[in-house]
């Protein structure tokens, strides 16, 4: 089992709603450090364990920059994100998408990944139960939660001889500023931010934090999906005993 207490913790998109949550939930379970990257100045750096970065995910100095200020990690948790309501008739809403939840993540991943692997850490990607079944309010945001998923699923296997865990959240509906406009039931973001952690704690591939999505867990842990993932993770093994 994984520990927060005394782990260093790097938070994107930490100013507000589920990040923000993710913060002071981390210095709650006993984080030496927390560093949150935010776009604006955080409200409140009271705590002297916190860390603030400037952070655009989506731009690579800011981020290169940030990889000096952190002079260790041990989990990095991908929260930032961009979600606009859409019909996917405009490209330039799908780039943007793309730009911020998948390219974004990715980079974030590379830049710290050598402190991750020293530490053999952890990496959390927050994205959605969108992932798995498109809203089609937000077609384009779940193209690149989809994608995202993907993406998390390769890096699992892939950074695992490295000693890097990689999991997925899959959150259902959060009372944030991207869920403002539907009315439909909604987690808070200091419970959802408790359950990630707990998923992390307990080392979960994929971590689902709040009722709605809980409701998929036992269905997706005994699926086809799931099972279809192992049998691709054990054909890469005896590639990797000829290899080796």
């Amino acid at each position: 089992m994984v520990t927060i207490s005394g782990r260093a913790v790097l938070i994107t998109g930490g100013n507000r709603g589920i990040g923000r949550a993710l913060a002071v939930e981390a210095l709650d379970r006993g984080a030496s450090r927390v560093y949150v990257g935010t776009r604006k100045a955080l409200a409140d750096n009271s705590d002297p364990r916190v860390t603030p970065l400037a952070l655009d995910i989506t731009n690579g100095a800011q981020i290169h920059e940030a990889v000096d200020k952190v002079d260790s990690l041990d989990i990095l948790i991908n929260n930032a994100g961009l979600a606009l309501y859409d019909d996917l008739s405009n490209l330039s809403t799908l780039q943007r998408h793309l730009a911020v939840n998948l390219f974004g993540t990715y980079a974030v991943i590379q830049a710290f990944l050598p402190a991750l692997a020293h530490s053999r850490g952890s990496i959390v990607n927050n994205l959605s139960v969108n992932a798995l079944a498109p809203l089609p309010l937000i077609p384009a945001y779940s193209v690149s939660k989809a994608a995202a998923f993907s993406l998390t699923q390769s890096l699992r296997v892939i950074l695992a001889g490295q000693g890097v865990r990689v999991q997925a959240v899959l959150t259902g509906p959060v009372d944030t500023d991207m869920t403002r406009g539907l009315d439909i039931p909604k987690a808070s973001p200091q419970s959802v931010a408790q359950g990630i952690f707990d998923g992390v704690e307990n080392d979960d591939d994929e971590i689902f934090p709040d009722p709605m999505s809980l409701s998929l867990a036992e269905s997706w842990r005994g699926g086809a999906a799931k099972a279809l993932e192992h049998q691709y993770v054990a054909l890469l093994a005896p590639a990797e005993s000829v290899n080796s």
